[in-house]
């Protein structure tokens, strides 16, 4: 991280989406206590994998939020401003997005 995002006063592009995020993180932690139990409770194996899948989309769609939100915020902002650190933004940018192809 940069001084500048560590900075007080240094707003990220998803503060005013932030509830909508933690709402949606704390279902997906209640789905994984969910799975928790199905594993416990000894369910039938492809019960668990569609919901092993359903998670896994769940925490899919939170990334793909956030990465617009970084693309649009933070990106955009570095961009206008050029240098190395609009350089720096769009290798973070390019990193992150191939983390989630890979995943």
């Amino acid at each position: 991280m940069t001084d500048q995002e560590t900075a007080p006063g240094h707003v990220h592009g998803y503060i005013s989406r932030k509830d909508d995020y933690l709402k949606r993180l704390r279902r997906i932690e209640g789905q994984a206590r969910g799975l928790q139990r199905m594993v416990e409770d000894e369910k039938y194996c492809i019960d668990i994998l569609t919901q092993v899948s359903a998670m896994t989309s769940a925490l899919q769609s939170v990334a793909l939020g956030l990465l617009e939100e970084h693309l649009s915020h933070c990106v955009a902002q570095a961009a206008a401003v050029g240098g190395p650190e609009a350089d720096e933004k769009v290798r973070e940018a390019s990193a992150a997005i191939a983390r989630l192809v890979r995943s």
